[in-house]
């Protein structure tokens, strides 16, 4: 499917990168988290969990998000918008506070609140502990979520989905849903240590 196509069916999967200053970061950033978060369209209310990350030269700063169209059992269709929230969670490069590898860090509302940026791993980690719960932790990617953080580097916003608002699929759809993004949250935890900080 080609890139105007795409754009007419979904425009939550193509993304303006045009307010980022350091756009070839950006890319470079992004790129690492290809198919390891999931991305939720609003607009057709859809889930993609297997996807390629493409950044067409005739759209200037656009990022394309395109789905596998040979793995449609991949795309779990008919959820609830308002089961996707925005948890104010960001993946950070390390360099924005002095530090090496990715760090995870809450953004406030209220400046005055300072938040303390956990080592990426170790937010991994905690998140993983949630899975199996009841309210499990299951993050997200949506239009807009790469931005700048205070308006330096690139770094990612996390969505939350939240299972117990997704009442219109089956038990066992919400049991796939969470397994594969268990499995990915798994293979960031894994391969996290090797990925680039957006320098």
């Amino acid at each position: 499917m080609n890139t105007v196509a795409q754009q007419q069916q979904n425009s939550d999967l193509v993304w303006d990168l045009e307010k980022l200053n350091q756009h070839k970061r950006a890319m470079n950033f992004v790129k690492q988290f290809e198919n390891r978060f999931c991305v939720f369209s609003t607009s057709v209310r859809q889930l993609y969990t297997n996807y390629s990350i493409f950044f067409p030269e005739e759209a200037h700063r656009q990022m394309v998000i395109l789905p596998d169209p040979y793995a449609f059992h991949d795309t779990f269709s008919h959820l609830n918008p308002n089961a996707v929230t925005a948890t104010g969670l960001h993946v950070i490069p390390g360099n924005l506070i002095g530090k090496q590898g990715l760090y995870l860090v809450i953004s406030h509302k209220d400046k005055k609140v300072r938040s303390v940026p956990i080592p990426f791993q170790e937010g991994m980690r905690q998140i993983l502990r949630r899975t199996n719960s009841d309210d499990p932790f299951l993050p997200v990617l949506m239009k807009g979520d790469l931005r700048e953080f205070n308006d330096k580097l690139p770094c990612l916003h996390l969505h939350r989905l939240r299972l117990s608002e997704l009442s219109g699929l089956s038990s066992l759809e919400r049991e796939s849903i969470r397994s594969l993004i268990t499995d990915k949250l798994m293979d960031l935890y894994q391969k996290s240590a090797t990925f680039n900080t957006g320098s």
